[in-house]
């Protein structure tokens, strides 16, 4: 007769230091936080290429168009580098997506007058048609995907979000430094 060895709970080190973020000493709350992130995050890619393919256009290609068009809806000049930062690309990323956008007769480039170096952006007339022509695809979308937040959420996650990507950035940079690459372990 073979017995059945006794599973032996083994103690899982704590994901995180901040007190603030620990639920009753355990960092379970928090994975459960990044884990719904990751899936949120996910699902909205997911609606955002279904969103630019109504319009025949890649989810990134339809986020880059929508932000021009309400970069420049007041009047302000865009440029790649104002797109890129608003985005949170690369300027090489996003000149590369415009130029698709470009060959697509849905946004022109223009040397700006003020500054020759510099490139003025706007979406054409096919684009804003496109655009107009998914509105009321994407009000109900919208709506239903951030249909949880009140005013006040909205405010306060907006304001969180931001704050998130800028320490996202920081923490990459943060890896990039104390982790060589002769630690990293590639998974097995």
């Amino acid at each position: 007769m073979t017995t059945k060895p006794k599973s032996r709970k083994v103690k899982i080190e704590p994901t995180i230091s901040r007190p603030q973020l620990m639920v009753d000493g355990s960092d379970a709350a928090f994975r459960q936080f990044v884990h719904d992130t990751l899936a949120f995050s996910a699902r909205l890619q997911a609606v955002r290429g279904q969103l630019g393919a109504v319009i025949g256009l890649s989810g990134t290609q339809y986020t880059v168009l929508i932000a021009i068009a309400h970069l420049s809806s007041d009047d302000e000049k865009v440029g790649v580098n104002q797109v890129a930062e608003h985005l949170h690309f690369s300027g090489a990323f996003i000149t590369i997506e415009i130029n698709k956008l470009v060959l697509n007769g849905l946004v022109e480039k223009e040397t700006d007058a003020e500054d020759r170096r510099r490139v003025v952006l706007t979406i054409t007339p096919k684009a804003r048609a496109l655009l107009n022509e998914l509105a009321p695809v994407q009000r109900p979308v919208n709506d239903m995907l951030f249909r949880s937040m009140s005013a006040a959420d909205f405010e306060k996650t907006r304001r969180l979000m931001s704050d998130m990507v800028e320490a996202a950035d920081e923490a990459i940079g943060l890896l990039d430094y104390t982790t060589p690459a002769t630690l990293t372990r590639s998974a097995k």
